[in-house]
């Protein structure tokens, strides 16, 4: 096959919980999406702390977003020479690259049911550092077709994981928890939704007291106590009751969200970790109980997956159900998201849809991203 025809893309995925971008080169040729060469590249710490400090309102946010999309496309370009060189391809070899963006507002259904979301990121500045066509804005034709425009990933899911023998849930726990329900052949249709907060809260609140990007493990929430009464305020959060299709973030589920359910009572930090931990939890076990009461297994990715505190809370609320990760079924939980990505930026190419109406809401299928040429 010759550089020109081939079926190859690049995704690139940075997430609710913005500790860099995941990057991967996928080859299509063969039908299956293969894998060929995968990297993370971390955010400097300036850019992390500028795309928190973006996530709520703040003087001169325009020009602090733009400086900070610039950033951002020079990190994906280092994430995109990292896969090739890891691959060993020129840059020829790839018809495209998936860029996701980082998200700094979802808020869809705001006005008549038409909201906005945005992505911060420079595609055109990501093609002129690359010479490779880049796509991106995947989720506001969603929206502008009466979608919540996420999760998009649930037709990716279904690709990837679906089996026609039995129903099967895929939970990406990134920042933001969310779960694609697949069905066993011809019971209904795929769905899926945010369930809440995955890593977003258990972050911010490890970085506060502990100076740690992350509960390794989730070791310290394992050293505290659940607060069962905190964990009902948490839960009762009209969020978590509403019928999908929905879909949240950090405008919702944020610090300040946290400390107003705290009030004045004093609790040791630990125990609110441990009680974080099983709030990320029991959205997701609600959500699958609820929404896929016949599912054989929960197959669970994203950053959440190494959490093994957090995987067997998991476990115990689903007693039922086989709790397993993606690497079980060949794909690291690190990569399926930008392997998806990947997926959408193809689908964009080849004018085909993107979405999936049952699980977004919108009017009909439609073709998601704008593409950038080299």
């Amino acid at each position: 096959m010759s550089h020109a025809s081939a079926d190859r893309f690049v995704g690139l995925m940075s997430g609710t919980s913005m500790d860099g971008a995941d990057g991967v080169l996928v080859d299509f040729s063969t039908g299956t999406p293969t894998v060929l060469a995968a990297v993370h590249q971390p955010f400097p710490a300036a850019l992390r702390e500028a795309f928190s400090a973006l996530q709520q309102s703040g003087p001169d946010e325009i020009h602090r977003e733009a400086l900070a999309a610039n950033e951002l496309a020079r990190v994906y370009a280092d994430c995109t020479s990292a896969v090739l060189r890891a691959a060993g391809l020129p840059a020829e070899a790839v018809t495209a690259i998936g860029a996701h963006g980082q998200t700094i507002r979802h808020r869809p259904g705001l006005y008549d049911g038409i909201g906005y979301t945005r992505q911060s990121q420079h595609p055109a500045l990501l093609a002129e550092m690359t010479g490779i066509d880049v796509v991106a804005d995947f989720r506001s034709r969603d929206i502008a077709a009466g979608g919540q425009g996420a999760p998009l990933v649930p037709a990716f899911h279904q690709a990837l994981f679906g089996d026609a023998g039995e129903t099967r849930v895929v939970c990406n726990i990134g920042g933001i928890s969310n779960i694609s329900i697949l069905p066993a052949a011809g019971q209904r249709p795929v769905t899926g939704f945010d369930c809440g907060p995955g890593n977003a809260l258990l972050d911010h609140w490890i970085g506060t007291h502990r100076q740690l990007p992350f509960d390794g493990n989730g070791a310290w929430a394992a050293s505290g106590t659940v607060d069962t009464a905190l964990l009902g305020t948490l839960l009762a959060e009209p969020y978590f009751a509403a019928p999908p299709p929905k879909s949240t973030g950090r405008d919702l589920f944020h610090a300040d969200w946290l400390v107003g359910h705290l009030g004045q009572q004093p609790r040791a930090p630990q125990d609110v970790q441990a009680t974080l931990t099983a709030l990320t939890a029991e959205a997701i076990a609600r959500d699958v109980r609820t929404h896929a009461p016949d599912a054989a297994r929960l197959i669970v990715c994203g950053g959440g997956a190494h959490n093994g505190h957090l995987m067997a809370h998991l476990q115990r609320a689903l007693p039922g159900i086989a709790v397993q990760t993606s690497g079980d079924f060949g794909v690291p939980v690190s990569q399926v998201e930008a392997i998806a990505f990947a997926w959408l930026a193809r689908q964009c190419v080849r004018r085909e849809p993107g979405n999936l109406p049952s699980v977004t809401g919108a009017t009909g299928p439609r073709v998601l991203g704008a593409i950038y040429p080299a």
